[in-house]
């Protein structure tokens, strides 16, 4: 124990700022002075908000991403290009597919350069750790969401990496599927004798982070920020019912939403040199509205754990509806509460058509919607590509996953008929 505490840390980051540089020339600040440690035989999680650069965090440890300024280091030299032994399981299942489970698998080991005797091997082995074994030869078309989830894991762990990176891997699987993946790579790992020896798991779960992590690296955003790092020193296997399992979320729960949902404007900050990013939740239209039905139906206030537990859904999504009502001003966040304001109220007892015009209204005191309606406007045709808002998302949110936040927007414009939205021609116009 004493010599794998002495070695330097597997990866770390030291003081790394991250800066994009919009196509205006303006730079929007992402990261800031952020420092990470992954050692030997841990794992380590990034738990934080949408927008904290959790994602942007995990690039630059895997070299994908050089930072603007800070070290990244690898066993305590500085990193130079990809980071060697890391494997990545995306958020996304990034399958080809039009390849079979073992040719989505050989294929990054052809592009590793391996022999194809040693290669065909490895998919054996790896296909067989993952529990795909008779779906060798079935396309990703075939699959369902947790066993396509199961191929990015074979294609990972076929590397044998000596650390694996995952980025919000479990988030598009149901959640016994995600659980029994969580149990699945946890046992994996648990092998000592074969890699990966370290794991580095970005996730807004804090269930998920409890159970599986044994550093929890709290993150805030605009920039993101370590806020602290909590030490899970519960043994293995983790009993998700224990009162021990319940005190750490609970206080992670504290933590999240003492910043997420402060009770207080934080103070007026001196005018910054650059733009902040913007943050849309990715709240869907009915998981917002279910929200202020639910606060309704109490009076109009609940304990937003007390929302989370009884009506079974995970906290960071309620989190993320929590915080696109109090975006709306449909929601006000005093201590652990969701309370709606005046308007919530308003919009709670309106009829659909009127919902639909309050919708609409706090929609256009939002930038990124107000300035693609000036956009359409001026438009020829009122109809303007989907590229053009992806463009406008990126360069307002850069650290956000792009597509889904489109999915966000183009939803919420359509229930307040702000925007239409043509897919097969990919083109949005006024509505």
């Amino acid at each position: 124990m004493a010599d794998s505490i002495a070695r330097p840390p597997l990866h770390a980051i030291e003081n790394v700022c991250h800066t994009f540089v919009l196509p205006s020339g303006q730079r929007l600040e992402v990261l800031r002075d952020v420092s990470v440690e992954i050692r030997e035989d841990e794992v380590v999680a990034l738990l934080g908000p949408s927008g904290c650069g959790k994602s942007t965090i995990l690039r630059i440890l895997a070299g994908l991403i050089q930072p603007t300024s800070g070290t990244v280091r690898v066993r305590g030299a500085p990193l130079d290009g990809l980071a060697p032994g890391v494997a990545i399981v995306f958020q996304g299942f990034a399958l080809f597919p039009w390849m079979t489970v073992v040719e989505n698998v050989r294929a990054v080991l052809q592009a590793a350069g391996l022999p194809a005797g040693e290669a065909t091997s490895r998919i054996a082995e790896a296909i067989r750790m993952v529990g795909l074994t008779g779906f060798e030869e079935a396309y990703p078309r075939e699959l369902s969401g947790g066993m396509k989830q199961r191929v990015g894991m074979a294609r990972a762990l076929s590397l044998r990496p000596e650390a694996l990176f995952m980025d919000e891997p479990f988030s598009q699987v149901d959640a016994l599927t995600a659980e029994a993946l969580r149990a699945e790579i946890l046992d994996i790992w648990a092998v000592h004798h074969q890699n990966p020896s370290a794991m580095l798991l970005v996730s807004h779960d804090i269930k998920e982070v409890v159970m599986m992590a044994d550093r929890i690296v709290v993150l805030s955003a605009n920039p993101g920020r370590v806020r602290t790092v909590v030490e899970n020193t519960l043994p293995r296997p983790r009993d998700a019912r224990s009162p021990e399992v319940l005190a750490l979320v609970d206080r992670l729960h504290d933590l999240i939403t003492g910043h997420e949902l402060p009770d207080l404007p934080e103070p007026a900050a001196a005018p910054a040199a650059a733009p902040q990013p913007e943050i849309l939740p990715t709240a869907d239209v009915t998981d917002v509205i279910g929200l202020i039905e639910w606060l309704e139906a109490r009076g109009g206030q609940d304990d937003v754990f007390r929302i989370a537990a009884e009506s079974g859904r995970d906290f960071g999504h309620l989190l993320q509806a929590v915080k696109a009502a109090e975006l709306l001003d449909l929601v006000d966040t005093p201590r652990r509460l969701a309370v709606l304001t005046t308007e919530g109220r308003a919009f709670a007892a309106a009829p659909p058509e009127r919902r639909k015009e309050i919708w609409r209204e706090k929609l256009l005191a939002l930038r990124l919607f107000a300035d693609v309606r000036d956009s359409l406007r001026q438009a020829p045709d009122h109809r303007l590509p989907r590229e053009f808002v992806l463009e406008t998302i990126v360069m307002r949110m850069p650290a956000e996953d792009y597509d889904r936040v489109f999915e966000v927007w183009i939803g919420w414009a359509r229930y307040g008929d702000l925007f239409a939205y043509d897919e097969d021609e990919g083109a949005v116009s006024l509505q």
